[in-house]
């Protein structure tokens, strides 16, 4: 698939933990560390991709590694993808291409890249260009150029607008990306305004680094990203979501949301999240839920577990779910006439909500309904200190909580954000005691298998009927009567059948 976007972020993959520890060089005002990292990095880029250096430099063409895989390096994160440019036209690329490596696909020519591949190594290589967007096209026009330094000057930021030649290694930098690096800025290689008006998507952008490296955004690109903010509507959505996916799975999500709502991007992509602001209450009624919001996702993120745990991080739907738990409350909020205020079923208006505003950004049908569901659900655990369920209450939870109890555990905790230290003890061991509840009966009943005590097909001989609507009806009833009393045993399952047929015909 060809990727319009100029860094080709959408290959980039690297560990929470490594992206973490490399955030600790972004701020550090050091040139020669970062450059010193570099080199390390960069020693132990494959052979085979000096060979492509000195294949397109024998054939008398520049070849370069370019933009996030350079950041990366200096980063201290050995590149792991190859975006290479060069100044050979497509053809003379795919030439070269075929005489170093195994195979080529030309899938992306028309926009003057080529793939290879040479053993287990992957790379693209792309013609030096300049982009630019029609103000009502969603397509970016293509023009090939002559010098890495223009090349380098269409990128996104400056961070980004790095190069490596290869073979040699020497750094070509001629807008100071580094050392923006090193001061932990993001600062773009042209005005932020043409950069935004050639490819509105870098406004998106803006926000997913600031969320990836804890860097910076200065007042003319968030000037720029609040004026430009429509032009964002010509952008497809599934470029967008790609986006606000990266963001929220960085190691800093708040930093990109905050920025997003502050410049008004919020508005245009996510503004179920901008109207939160517009439900404070000045007579302190009820808690900011906005500033709640933003709060209980950093709890969800540090509850997130490893690996080898039931909800390893970064894992986006449980932090997504943790952003719109709450964004039904400003369509049902209530004064009461005793002073206190209410969001009655606000987690069904906002399930709603999730569901719409999931399909206007093109997420897959899995996805949306896992982040639906927990936002459908985070609530139902209240009130369980108050009054203990019984065992049918908590087989019910588990059940519709299906897939999703794992998540919905963290969220429902995450939630509890009061600064009233009892109350926030009182919660937690009320929870406490619902997960061990839930342990007990999974111990006895297999619980999140649950079924009925008979299948279709003993439901069909019991009764004499063939496949139809009273088959569901039957296992429904069934289904009802393990939930509320346990495993029955197929024999009173059989008898309790009977009873209903009996009296429903």
């Amino acid at each position: 698939m060809v990727k319009h976007d100029d860094t080709n972020e959408n290959k980039a993959t690297h560990s929470q933990a490594a992206i973490q520890k490399s955030l600790e060089a972004v701020g550090c005002g050091d040139v020669e560390r970062l450059l010193n990292n570099a080199r390390v990095a960069l020693e132990s880029l494959p052979e085979p991709i000096f060979e492509l250096g000195r294949v397109f430099a024998d054939a008398g063409y520049e070849l370069s590694l370019v933009g996030g895989p350079v950041r990366d390096a200096f980063l201290s994160l050995t590149p792991h993808d190859f975006d290479l440019t060069t100044n050979a036209r497509p053809d003379d690329t795919e030439r070269l291409l075929n005489q170093w490596g195994d195979t080529t696909w030309a899938v992306g020519k028309a926009f003057g890249t080529i793939g290879a591949r040479k053993g287990d190594l992957i790379v693209e290589v792309t013609t030096y260009r300049t982009e630019a967007y029609d103000m009502d096209s969603r397509k970016p026009q293509v023009e090939y150029g002559d010098t890495l330094e223009g090349d380098l000057t269409r990128r996104d930021f400056t961070v980004n607008a790095c190069a490596m030649t290869l073979p040699d290694l020497e750094l070509i930098d001629p807008h100071n990306g580094l050392q923006d690096l090193a001061d932990a800025v993001l600062r773009t290689p042209v005005t932020a305004a043409q950069s935004f008006d050639d490819d509105p998507l870098r406004i998106m952008r803006a926000a997913r680094f600031s969320a990836q490296l804890g860097i910076d955004v200065p007042e003319d690109v968030m000037r720029a990203m609040s004026d430009m903010a429509h032009r964002l509507e010509i952008v497809s959505a599934e470029r967008i979501r790609a986006e606000f996916e990266r963001l929220m799975i960085s190691p800093k999500p708040r930093r990109g949301l905050e920025l997003m709502v502050h410049t008004g991007v919020a508005d245009i992509v996510l503004p179920e999240l901008s109207n939160l602001q517009d439900l404070k209450d000045e007579h302190n009624r009820h808690k900011d839920v906005y500033e709640h919001t933003l709060t209980v996702l950093e709890h969800a993120i540090e509850r997130e577990t490893g690996p080898d745990g039931p909800v390893p991080g970064p894992d986006f739907i449980l932090r997504f779910a943790a952003i719109m738990h709450d964004v039904g409350k400003p369509a049902t909020r209530r004064f009461e006439p005793n002073g206190t205020v209410t969001f009655h079923h606000h987690e069904v208006v906002g399930a709603k909500m999730t569901r719409k505003r999931m399909r206007e950004l093109r997420f897959d049908k899995a996805t949306t309904k896992a982040v639906v569901e927990l936002v459908r659900l985070h609530q139902r655990f209240h009130g369980y200190g108050e009054q203990k369920w019984s065992d049918s209450a908590v087989r019910r939870y588990v059940t519709d909580a299906g897939p999703y109890l794992e998540r919905l555990h963290l969220l429902t905790r995450a939630d509890c954000t009061t600064r009233n230290r009892r109350k926030s003890e009182y919660l937690q061991a009320a929870y406490d005691d619902l997960e061990n509840r839930i342990h007990e009966l999974e111990e006895q009943e297999e619980l999140d298998s649950i079924r009925p005590d008979l299948d279709g097909k003993q439901i069909m001989e019991l009764l004499d009927i063939k496949p139809g609507p009273e088959v569901g009806r039957a296992y429904k009833f069934l289904l009802e009567m393990r939930l509320e009393h346990g495993p029955l045993g197929e024999q009173r399952a059989q008898e309790e059948l009977l009873k209903w047929w009996e009296s429903n015909r």
